[in-house]
């Protein structure tokens, strides 16, 4: 017997073995500590409760008007949706004129639309507590680059009429201050702070720039918010779901109950129809499993009921490319090859079949991506990163244990390869 083969066997089993082991329990050692991957995995709506509402703003705007306004608003419901204190907000834009908002862990459906959906409240206050002006009183806001400072960025304000009456008298009145905390008016949106800038002169022509050590984003994201105050826009409910966390759980707990009869299914019938291969395809169905759902929490991607789907799906198509190659090494037997040899030939001559129909696939699921939303997003996640590592389990590990498995004399007879 070979005994690098199989000290590299044995490695290769205890590899899989530990993923499986560390993803149901989790490791610790010292102080070290892997949590497990139902600890780690971040769920999403559908499968954790809590509330998804679609809003559409009322405007006749269009163009790059209408993509400045729904910019603005979608920071502004950010900053309100982050207030409310809830885990893994998403909030993304849904077409031209809507909004979608997935609060995981809300509880109060009313309260939190009651709160996303109203109008934002700017307002420019001094530290006595007087409002000097609010968002409507705000003209623009936007970024510029002072060039005697280095071309560092900052947010330029400008005011109406009325606005710049009354910013004119504040800042007569803070500048002649002494104390720094006593020249400051602070910017403060839905009552959350957002910026407070000192006043150093006054400011006469209804322009004023707020300076520091922003960085571009940090200066783009402030001006958006101020202008978010200045141009509200009226949305209107268009969908809305509450979804109990009973409910959401009891769903995950079927979803995965009837994904592990199908995969014990396919490793039943994978075993009794190709043998010594089928058992192999199961270790490496085992290990692709794994990987899949560890890259998932490493790019903090959310399991969905449509991405548990997308998983059994390309768990298919796993055995799939599997069956190909096992097909093709059996007609390599029958022809009278050798058993490595037929190896060999049989994943050589699958290869493109199977790279054909996985591209195919990954193309399919770009699209669904790129143009679906919400759940339809969480299942082409999944689907792309199970295609490439199915890819990386069906081609690269089933390989590398068939070859192993075929250096022992044990293993040699080909009935156990379904020829």
């Amino acid at each position: 017997m070979n005994i690098k083969n199989l000290i590299a066997l044995l490695l290769v089993l205890a590899v899989i073995a530990a993923s499986a082991i560390v993803g149901i329990y989790g490791f610790e050692a010292g102080n070290i500590r892997i949590g497990s991957i139902q600890e780690n995995m971040k769920l999403g709506l559908d499968l954790k409760g809590g509330v998804f509402v679609v809003l559409e703003a009322e405007t006749n705007a269009s163009g790059d008007e209408l993509d400045k306004i729904m910019n603005q608003t979608k920071e502004v419901i950010e900053r309100r949706v982050n207030g409310l204190g809830l885990t893994e907000p998403n909030i993304v834009r849904e077409g031209e004129k809507r909004i979608r908002i997935e609060l995981p862990g809300a509880k109060n459906a009313t309260e939190a639309i009651e709160v996303i959906g109203k109008t934002a409240q700017l307002q420019f206050i001094k530290p006595d507590g007087q409002v000097v002006l609010t968002g409507e009183q705000v003209k623009n806001a936007e970024v510029v680059f002072e060039q005697d400072k280095g071309n560092i960025p900052s947010v330029s304000l400008e005011f109406n009429s009325e606005g710049s009456k009354a910013f004119q008298e504040a800042t007569r009145e803070l500048a002649a201050k002494t104390r720094i905390e006593e020249k400051v008016i602070a910017i403060v949106l839905d009552n959350v702070p957002i910026s407070t800038p000192a006043v150093q002169n006054e400011i006469p022509n209804g322009r004023g720039v707020i300076t520091g050590n922003f960085t571009l984003e940090e200066a783009s994201q402030l001006a958006a918010l101020i202008r978010g105050g200045a141009l509200p826009v009226n949305l209107s409910e268009v969908q809305t779901s509450a979804i109990g966390p009973t409910l959401g759980i009891d769903s995950l707990n079927k979803s995965v109950t009837a994904g592990i009869i199908g995969i014990l299914l396919v490793f039943i019938f994978m075993i009794v129809y190709y043998r010594l291969p089928g058992f192999i395809a199961a270790l490496a169905l085992v290990l692709y499993t794994s990987i899949v759902l560890w890259v998932m929490i490493g790019f903090n991607a959310t399991l969905t009921l449509p991405g548990i789907a997308g998983l059994i799906l390309s768990i298919g198509m796993a055995v799939d490319a599997n069956v190909i190659i096992f097909e093709r090494i059996k007609e390599e037997i029958r022809n009278g090859k050798s058993l490595r040899a037929s190896v060999d030939s049989g994943f050589s001559r699958a290869l493109s079949t199977i790279l054909d129909s996985n591209i195919t696939t990954v193309i399919a699921a770009i699209v669904l991506f790129q143009f679906g939303s919400g759940p339809i997003k969480g299942f082409a996640v999944t689907l792309m990163i199970g295609i490439f590592a199915s890819m990386f389990t069906a081609v690269v590990v089933t390989k590398i244990l068939l070859k192993i498995f075929t250096s022992f004399n044990f293993f040699k007879n080909t009935k156990l390869y379904g020829a």
